[in-house]
């Protein structure tokens, strides 16, 4: 007997051998009944036996061995990743969700191989397509075991991130009214500004987490485009970024008509988010430099700082989300506050004004980050 015939005249005792050691998985199996645990195994096996059953080329087997083959298996595919994502919910972990492949891969043969009674060529290419399938089925529920994963975790970080606004609120309202209503002596005043600049950068980190988190749980970043003046959204946010700094003196030049219609907040979530990095990287060094132009289309802004040049090795991933660029100082005030998701909403505002960004980096020239940004988003 083929072992696509075996599988379908015994689905039910190799199910039920499924659900025995399903009960041993502790202690997420404790609290599941005999549905849970059973789960989408029927559905697996009599679906990997069609899959057996299908004609099947060298080069095909090849590249399904490879995970490049076309989708030949959606019944194979959706069962196993439905089970995945189950199992997740119920409070499997990855390798205990894994285990029951390899015991339901073992059972099978174990079973058939007893009721050979002489093995042929045949049933070891059966054992090959068994195989092949039960790869597929594992793959896909590990994807999608993966993916409930990820977004449990990008809830998790969302609501940590919306909790973390009240407390950081309180401590800055605090320390404002601290400032207004009492008469602090001149030596606790830099106290008074740590925590003022402490909870700015704190809020910063939280607006960041946010930002990233709602990528990730939605599609590109909503803006909501008005007219504005892009010279004085640079200079207002230059002098957010040099409060309670006396040595920062960034340059602004303006060339050109730098109006256009974009979202304010998001512009200044970028510009923020720039003229930041600028500093941190190139305040010691040199002058930090900010060149806008513009023409009937559109506006480029150009921010520049001298100092270590970014590794040409971290250029392909430098708006990558939680990447910190390896030639950070860690001495520059505001560092240690990184998340290195800065860069990545920078990309992603830009995006969603339609327009561009590029970064250059040497040791001769510095850094320049590059973005054009259409005149109507």
């Amino acid at each position: 007997m083929g072992l696509s015939e075996f599988i379908v005249l015994n689905v039910d005792r190799i199910v039920d051998e499924w659900e025995q050691f399903a009960e041993t998985i502790t202690p997420a199996a404790e609290s599941m009944n005999s549905v849970a645990l059973r789960d989408h195994a029927r559905e697996i096996l009599l679906a990997a036996s069609r899959d057996m059953n299908t004609a099947q080329t060298a080069s095909e087997q090849q590249a399904k061995a490879e995970g490049e083959g076309p989708e030949t298996s959606p019944a194979l595919d959706e069962a196993a990743a439905s089970h995945g994502e189950l199992r997740h919910t119920v409070g499997f972990d990855l390798v205990q969700m894994t285990s029951e492949f390899r015991h339901l891969r073992a059972c099978v043969i174990r079973l058939w191989v007893a009721s050979i009674q002489a093995p042929a060529h045949e049933h070891l290419l059966d054992m090959i397509r068994f195989n092949e399938a039960i790869d597929q089925a594992l793959a896909e529920s590990t994807a999608a075991y993966a993916e409930q994963v990820n977004r449990s975790r990008d809830i998790f970080l969302a609501i940590l991130g919306h909790d973390l606004r009240a407390p950081l609120q309180a401590v800055s309202m605090s320390s404002e009214m601290l400032e207004r209503k009492t008469r602090l002596d001149p030596a606790a005043q830099p106290y008074l500004l740590a925590i003022r600049n402490g909870t700015r950068h704190m809020g910063a980190m939280v607006n960041d987490l946010l930002e990233f988190v709602r990528s990730r749980l939605g599609t590109s970043l909503p803006i909501e485009p008005e007219p504005m003046d892009l010279a004085q959204a640079c200079q207002a946010a230059l002098d957010e970024a040099c409060a309670g700094q006396p040595d920062c003196a960034p340059a602004l030049q303006v060339e050109g008509d730098v109006q256009g219609h974009w979202d304010p907040r998001r512009l200044g979530q970028l510009l923020q988010n720039l003229i930041g990095n600028a500093l941190q990287h190139g305040a010691r060094r040199g002058k930090v430099t900010l060149h806008l132009s513009g023409d009937s289309e559109a506006v480029t802004l150009r921010v520049h700082n001298l100092g270590m040049p970014i590794a040409e090795d971290a250029l392909g991933t430098l708006f990558d989300p939680l990447v910190r660029s390896p030639s950070e100082d860690l001495t520059q005030p505001g560092t240690s506050t990184s998340l290195g998701l800065g860069l990545f909403i920078i990309k992603e505002v830009v995006d969603a004004h339609q327009g561009s960004i590029d970064v250059t980096s040497t040791e001769a020239e510095g850094t320049t980050f590059t973005v054009v940004l259409p005149k109507n988003a």
